[in-house]
């Protein structure tokens, strides 16, 4: 049964910044109870931030897991900027990130994602982030409009599991599955706000699958 879970996805968590090339991003902490399976991490979309429906669904399914989460903010987004940064600075932000938190919970296997920007930098770092598998929502693969402008190669840089949850109607564009790639497809569009039931159902099977979790 998938995890129906409010009051966590409410909480606020405790909110650190850590150091990166380029300012101070933030990190929310939540940790699950108990001894943790898991250690996710996740990024926001480039005009948006960590209180995006479909992040805080995410990272509530995670919790009941017993998969620490960690929703982060961009420097750009914690110095008050709203256009986002240059791609290089996102994946050297991301990384630093990564490393703080690997050096606080080296033992936990790291999964990566994000929604839309978020899941881009998550892609093309996941190797350079020793992660175990990438979590995409809404993953844009080209600009609305503008299906010359592929991204798909950065969805097809990892060598570990994907999870992309998309929804049906996004004018970014709806990736294909691959090998090693799982695309799971809901009503709605870009905010995957219209089928909050079947992201958790998705995020469940999927993390309960890569993480080897028993099921409830």
């Amino acid at each position: 049964m998938t995890p129906v879970l409010p009051a966590i996805e409410r909480s606020a968590g405790a909110t650190i910044e850590v150091d990166t090339p380029h300012g101070p991003a933030r990190i929310t902490r939540r940790d699950a109870d108990g001894d943790a399976r898991g250690l996710l991490l996740l990024g926001h979309g480039a005009g948006g931030g960590v209180s995006a429906p479909d992040l805080l669904a995410t990272a509530g399914v995670a919790l009941a897991l017993g998969v620490h989460v960690g929703l982060v903010e961009q420097p750009y987004r914690v110095a008050g900027r709203r256009a986002p940064a240059p791609a290089g600075q996102l994946d050297t932000a991301w990384l630093a990130v990564v490393e703080h938190v690997r050096a606080e919970r080296p033992d936990l296997p790291l999964v990566v994602g994000g929604r839309s920007s978020g899941a881009r930098v998550a892609c093309r770092t996941a190797t350079a982030a020793g992660a175990a598998g990438v979590l995409c929502l809404a993953f844009p693969v080209h600009p609305p409009g503008r299906p010359e402008k592929d991204r798909l190669p950065e969805l097809a840089q990892p060598t570990v599991p994907v999870l992309v949850v998309q929804g049906e109607t996004d004018p970014f564009g709806r990736p294909e599955p691959a090998p090693g790639r799982d695309v799971v497809l809901l009503r709605g569009d870009h905010s995957l706000k219209s089928d909050v039931h079947g992201l958790r159902a998705a995020v469940t099977s999927w993390l309960t699958q890569l993480l080897a979790l028993p099921v409830s």
